[in-house]
Formats: structure tokens, C-alpha cells, sequence
């Protein structure tokens, strides 16, 4: 199950993850694990010592190449599963203009969609997820015109 909170609830709890959902023109751009055939955001934990935001554009790069872009911070989620007491993440939305060559980490491809895939990597997690992105992206350009 994924809880959404305003960003404000990171003052109280202690953030793990990141998530970066991207966009690229009017592609969504999703990575492929070299381990997997599914498709997903980049993302991955917080280290010691990093802010959410350093994390995001750290884990931006490793598994996408983003050299330069724009990212905005959406929303605090919370996944749990079962009885497990859950984790904390930040969402974040970011615009890149411009890739270089794929960093040789965890991440095999990068690919660019017009609709999401369907076969994600996290699919209890992302559609909660997206659905926030897409609202805030909705929001932005309607506040544009």
C-alpha cells in the first residue's frame, strides 16, 4: 500500500528512498535493470550523509545519464507491505534536456515512451505514484497558460 503526505511530513520521519519520475520532451524515460526485463523511475536509497535532493540527482544520473535537467520534489510517500512498519520516500518530477552515455552501474537501457509500460518493475508502488506526477504536470501547465 503507498500513502501520500505533504512535503512537510519530512520534518517528522526519517527518508530511505527516493523516486524520480522523468520526462524527456513528451517521453517518459524509465530504465531497464540489467537483472530484469521490467521497466522503472529511477530511484534507489538515501545515503548516509545525502539529502533527499542530492540522492535524487545522484541516482538521476546513475541509472538514466541525465546531464541536464530540471526536478522539482512532489510529495512524501509511504510504502508498506503486510505488517512490515513501512518506509519513507520522497517523489520527485524531473525534465531533462539533455543525456550522456549511459553510466555502466546497475541499469542495462534507458528508453523513452509515450505511455507508461505496463510491465513495471514495482507495479503495487508506481501507479500511486504516477498518478501524483501526472496531476502536478497537469496543474503546472494549466497555471502556464
Amino acid at each position: 500500500m503507498v500513502s501520500l503526505y505533504n512535503l512537510e511530513k519530512e520534518k517528522e520521519i526519517d527518508l530511505e528512498y527516493v523516486v524520480i519520475m522523468v520526462k524527456h520532451g513528451e517521453e517518459w524515460i524509465l530504465a531497464r535493470h540489467q537483472d530484469r526485463s521490467s521497466w522503472e523511475f529511477a530511484g534507489g536509497h538515501i545515503e548516509v550523509g545525502e539529502t533527499p535532493e542530492q540522492a535524487a540527482a545522484r541516482e538521476l544520473f546513475e541509472e538514466t545519464g541525465a546531464e541536464q535537467f530540471s526536478i522539482v520534489p512532489i510529495t512524501i510517500y509511504k510504502v508498506t507491505m503486510d505488517d512490515a512498519p513501512g518506509s519513507y520516500g520522497k517523489l520527485f518530477f524531473a525534465n531533462v534536456e539533455q543525456f550522456a552515455e549511459l553510466p555502466p552501474y546497475e541499469m542495462a537501457e534507458i528508453k523513452g515512451f509515450t505511455d507508461i509500460p505496463t510491465n513495471l518493475t514495482y507495479p503495487l508502488i508506481y501507479p500511486t505514484l504516477i498518478l501524483k506526477v501526472q496531476d502536478f504536470i497537469n496543474s503546472s501547465s494549466s497555471a502556464a497558460r
